[in-house]
């Protein structure tokens, strides 16, 4: 009965033994919950984004004329080489004058002729008319007096044109470049004889200038005249100016390449025949959500950012379009200024706990 007694006993405890150390370990594994996940957060927000092309073409002068002989003659003086700035009215070369000043004289003399024939003309039919008035002469010798004046004053009037030919000619042996800029190419040497229409130099001018930049075949879909250009340029570094797109060529013996072509005013130190750099604005993303780079995080269910409420992530699919200056584009399934994890959110999952750090000040201040 003892026996029993004290088996009963054993038993009793090492019952509420187990059942004491079941106890604690569920009291135990209560307590190990995940830990919160350390995370940098931001608001999404909205800006304005665009879709550029870039492209390296070349500067060129929007006018380049070639100043050619007026007149045939001999090059006695060049005044200007290659390289040089003129300005419209300077003298560039001077040609022989010696035959058109020989050519201005008998055009002068010509003009002298034809006035005192005209004078003297003048004077017969004067008395002709007295005459006719007495019956002395007939009334057709009158007319044909004054038929011969009419056609002296002619003679006159063409000899005064041939006059201001000879003048003209004369004072195009001094050839002068007709723009300010600069001469690019210069053509002919003294005692070069030159015809009519040869070509002495080629000036280009600096104040509007022929932007031309390649683009390849597969963005012509997207090419329109009006389109916004950003151009800049070495030889002028730290300077951009902005201008529009004013025509759209295929180039001749390419590979399939598109020539946008941009006119704009100088902005003061451009140099044609220089390279440029051309983003061309092919199109605009007004007031799109954007979201840091490094919350766009790469999951199964596809792309994904953890929206964070009340301390815990949520995973949203979402689906992005462009990315510019470390920003990405989201097109759906965000709201602007819902607050997203951005440093540590590759370690996250859906319903994950979360631990806000704050930003230093100076990383606050670099963003």
């Amino acid at each position: 009965m003892k026996n029993r007694k004290l088996k009963l006993l054993f038993t009793i405890v090492a019952f509420v033994s187990i059942f004491l150390f079941a106890g604690c370990g569920k009291k135990d594994n209560a307590n190990k919950t995940a830990p919160a996940t350390v995370i940098t957060v931001t608001q999404t927000k909205q800006q304005n984004l665009q879709v550029v092309q870039e492209s390296i073409g070349q500067v060129d002068s929007q006018n380049a004329p070639f100043v050619a002989a007026e007149v045939a003659g001999r090059i006695v003086k060049v005044a200007v080489d290659a390289g040089q700035r003129v300005t419209a009215g300077q003298t560039l070369a001077e040609l022989d004058p010696q035959d058109q000043h020989i050519g201005r004289q008998a055009a002068t003399a010509e003009v002298n002729r034809a006035q005192a024939l005209l004078v003297n003309q003048q004077r017969l039919v004067e008395r002709y008319q007295k005459l006719v008035t007495e019956n002395f002469i007939s009334q057709s010798a009158l007319e044909s007096a004054e038929s011969q004046l009419d056609a002296l004053r002619e003679q006159l009037l063409a000899a005064k044109a041939q006059l201001e030919a000879a003048e003209r000619n004369f004072s195009k042996t001094r050839v002068v470049a007709p723009v300010t800029g600069r001469v690019e190419q210069r053509m002919v040497a003294v005692g070069d004889y030159v015809t009519l229409g040869k070509s002495l130099f080629q000036l280009t001018t600096t104040q509007a200038l022929r932007v031309r930049l390649p683009f390849p075949e597969t963005i012509a879909p997207q090419l329109r005249t009006g389109l916004t250009v950003r151009l800049s340029t070495p030889t002028a570094p730290g300077k951009i100016t902005q201008g529009r797109v004013s025509e759209i060529r295929p180039m001749v013996g390419s590979n399939r390449a598109m020539e946008v072509i941009v006119d704009v005013p100088n902005p003061g130190d451009w140099k044609p025949g220089g390279s440029v750099n051309g983003a061309l604005v092919v199109a605009e993303h007004p007031q799109a959500v954007v979201v840091p780079e490094v919350s766009l995080v790469l999951r199964p269910a596809g792309e994904v950012v953890y929206v964070i409420n009340n301390n815990e992530a949520e995973q949203r699919v979402v689906k992005s379009g462009i990315r510019q200056d470390g920003y990405v584009e989201i097109l759906s399934g965000l709201e602007p200024g819902e607050t997203i994890a951005v440093d540590g959110a590759s370690f996250l999952t859906d319903k994950a706990p979360v631990s806000i750090r704050e930003k230093s000040a100076s990383a606050q201040g670099g963003t």
